[in-house]
């Protein structure tokens, strides 16, 4: 079982201006809980035991809460001091934190509930079952987003990812992957987007998907924050 997660916590949120101005996106609180305090506990529920968290904007805020807070899990902060490293310099960053296994990595901008974990289990033994599996992505249908102005990010055909047909995406990222260390491998340079990773893995027919049966929750714009919280939305 994967036992090591990387949660991406250093962006700026730039969409969630003004809330986002003095108080890092991680840190915004639904139903009473921190977006970043609900994966952690996520993680913690499917039994992960290492989590790194990479920090940039607002770190301080983060590096704070984390030293308050008390779960039942390794913490590891990581702090990308002159620059943020975007989400693949993020990862490869992260990583060398922890052991050279398969780990998962997570945006804190979901709202993830309990009904991931099923789905997260039977990602991971479809990930095992293949050795030659590099990177598991768990994708949603466009229609089960909450937020209905999502293009989408990809298309999903028996369980290969791909950019075909661009304009008609149909499936969008949910923020929750796993991932072998050694994608990261022939990368030289600091700053990245995963993007990068993942349309290698396209070309290669190596970007594997499984589709997520659950509503999708994630606050992507201040407009769509405010609606989940007007709608009393709960971990």
């Amino acid at each position: 079982m994967i036992k090591n997660a990387v949660i991406l916590a250093a962006g700026f949120g730039k969409s969630l201006n003004p809330l986002t101005l003095n108080c890092p996106k991680p840190l915004l609180k639904m139903g009473g809980e921190t977006l970043l305090s609900n994966t952690i506990k996520f993680l913690e529920e499917y039994k992960i035991k290492n989590v790194v968290i990479n920090v940039h904007y607002l770190k301080e805020q983060i590096i704070d809460y984390i030293s308050k807070k008390k779960f039942n899990l390794k913490i590891t902060l990581v702090e990308e001091k002159n620059e943020n490293l975007d989400t693949g310099g993020g990862v490869l960053n992260a990583i060398k934190y922890l052991s050279d296994e398969s780990i998962l990595t997570i945006n804190p901008d979901t709202v993830w509930n309990f009904s991931y974990l099923k789905e997260l289990s039977l990602m991971e033994e479809a990930f095992h079952l293949n050795k030659k599996n590099k990177c598991h992505m768990l994708l949603v249908n466009k229609i089960k987003s909450f937020d209905k102005d999502f293009k989408g990010d990809f298309n999903l055909e028996n369980s290969f990812i791909n950019k075909k047909n661009k304009g008609d995406f149909k499936y969008i990222y949910t923020g929750l992957q796993i991932i072998k260390p050694e994608v990261f491998f022939d990368i030289d340079k600091k700053i990245f987007s995963l993007n990068e990773i993942w349309n290698k893995l396209i070309a290669n027919k190596e970007l594997n998907g499984a589709e997520s049966q659950t509503k999708f929750l994630h606050i992507s714009t201040l407009k769509i924050y405010k609606k989940l919280i007007e709608n009393n939305i709960k971990y």
